[in-house]
């Protein structure tokens, strides 16, 4: 029934209004009982799933931990790095080297052999050259697509931009030129994008261009392979760069096209040379590395049970229930927020599911095994890594003189401790069995809560459905709510309709024994 075919209490002088929000009040309670357990729900789904990004970092740094890489860091050291820096990979053989540079590789260059005459003013190349002749001049470089430019209506350094955009024929493939002008000392220089004896820089001119392109760059940019004015210019051959050459534990290396290259699993940068100095590089077992790997672990996984352990004890306040909408506009800021801090405490306190959880993790932390080389380092608290209390649920402790004594004595027996790979689950390594736990946790925590990602528009989980539900039952509540107000409206009405009527035959007879009288 609409509201204004409604009656305000006007015949029984009763508030009518106020009695219908009275009754609504008590029959919305029983929605508030539903948004607040929607509410919880929401709330329980939100911890789970925040625990279970934790759990994904664990997990990331765990997939690193199984990696042997990650224990066969080392590193090198040279002797001199003004003449070559030495970085070592996992497959470096930790020993000495030796090497001596004689030659850098270089880039194939072309550069102006004395000043240009160029005048800054002029707003063409023919005029900014003093070229003697006019109109599109065509060339290649390196073999590239013709390029094709127009002397009287473009500039150097339209010619600059069109040498280094230029492209293979199957224009992709970057002709491998750079270019630049220098207006200050009037300079052209010309370089290949790469170094070694492959490089080249090779303009040639397209048939019946021969006399115009000589002219561009060899009488007017002055462009020479070796940048000699006093011989005369050299122009018209193909330019090249050359390969580094260097003796590499007493074997000649001419083949390098750059200085950066990689030998017997060490990472070489050649930044200068000596023919007389042989460099040293000393590669050895990086235990530093491995020792802060295994440290960044051990924090994370604790940091991450502490999280875990944290909610599975935290405070449940059960009087604290989420605030209604009433409730809320009744409470200032803060207290609305401490009020909320009370209602979302506790609740994941003892849950079972997280429990497991836990129980896994830890007794996988603390167990043996069996397939490493050397049975002196099977635990982790052989190599100094252990809990110290009960109390402390789990956490562990670094020994860090213990734990770097086992890296420098059998960092092999340490890297099989954390990484072997087997079929039988008391010969896997500790990092393994952990990852394969931290996989099964977070696959049971999203059927339990579902997924944070968001890549799922439905969720299929415990707890997605449950709160689907609620959100079924709350919409219809409302539909019941709407229809049972229209009700209290609808019998209040008739009441007022009824006591008018009684009051209209009340005056009606009043005035039939007044007129008697």
């Amino acid at each position: 029934m609409s509201s204004n075919l409604r009656i305000g209490g006007l015949a029984s002088g009763l508030d009518i209004d106020q009695m219908v929000s009275d009754l609504m009040k008590v029959q919305r309670m029983k929605v508030d009982k539903i948004k607040q357990n929607k509410q919880i729900a929401e709330w329980q789904r939100d911890d789970y799933r925040d625990i279970n990004n934790s759990l994904r970092s664990l997990r990331d740094n765990v997939f690193n931990m199984k990696l042997q890489g990650t224990y066969l860091v080392k590193k090198a050291s040279s002797s001199n790095e003004s003449i070559v820096k030495a970085t070592a990979t996992s497959s470096a053989v930790p020993g000495n080297y030796t090497l001596k540079v004689i030659s850098l590789a270089s880039t194939a260059k072309l550069n102006s052999s004395e000043d240009v005459a160029f005048n800054k003013d002029a707003t063409n190349l023919k005029d900014q050259l003093s070229l003697s002749y006019g109109g599109i001049i065509k060339f290649k470089v390196n073999g590239s697509k013709e390029i094709e430019v127009d002397v009287d209506n473009e500039t150097i350094d339209s010619l600059i931009s069109k040498i280094n955009a230029a492209k293979m024929s199957d224009d992709k493939t970057s002709a491998g030129v750079t270019a630049f002008f220098d207006k200050t000392i009037n300079r052209m220089f010309v370089f290949s994008s790469s170094t070694g004896a492959n490089q080249k820089i090779d303009f040639d001119a397209v048939a019946g261009f021969e006399t115009q392109i000589n002219e561009l760059f060899g009488d007017k940019l002055k462009l020479d392979k070796n940048g000699d004015p006093v011989d005369g210019f050299d122009w018209g051959s193909e330019v090249t760069g050359t390969n580094a050459e260097f003796v590499f534990n007493g074997v000649t290396v001419t083949t390098q096209t750059s200085n950066q290259f990689s030998l017997a699993g060490i990472n070489f940068t050649l930044t200068g040379t000596s023919t007389t100095e042989t460099v040293n590089i000393n590669v050895t077992n990086d235990t530093d590395a491995v020792f802060n790997s295994i440290k960044s672990f051990i924090d994370l996984y604790n940091a991450t049970l502490d999280k875990i352990n944290s909610k599975l004890s935290e405070e449940r306040y059960r009087d604290y229930l989420p605030l209604t909408d009433e409730q809320r506009e009744q409470l200032s800021d803060d207290q609305e927020k401490k009020w909320e801090e009370k209602a979302k405490s506790g609740l994941l306190k003892n849950d079972s599911l997280l429990s497991g959880i836990v129980s896994k993790m830890r007794s996988t932390m603390t167990s043996l095994v069996s397939g490493v080389s050397n049975s002196k380092y099977d635990t982790l608290a052989e190599i100094g890594i252990k809990t110290l209390s009960y109390s402390e649920k789990g956490k562990l402790y670094i020994d860090e003189t213990k734990l770097k004594e086992a890296l420098a004595a059998d960092p092999k027996a340490v890297m099989e401790l954390f990484t072997n790979s087997s079929d039988t689950y008391s010969n896997k390594g500790l990092a393994v069995r952990l990852y394969d736990e931290l996989t099964n946790a977070i696959n049971t925590i999203k059927d339990k809560a579902g997924s944070s990602s968001g890549y799922s528009l439905v969720d299929n989980s415990i707890l997605g459905k449950k709160i689907s539900g609620l959100d079924k039952e709350i919409a219809s509540w409302q539909d019941r709510l709407k229809t049972i107000e229209n009700s209290y409206w609808k019998k209040f009405t008739a009441l007022e309709k009824a006591i008018n009527q009684m009051n209209s035959q009340s005056a009606w007879l009043a005035q039939q024994f007044g007129g008697k009288a």
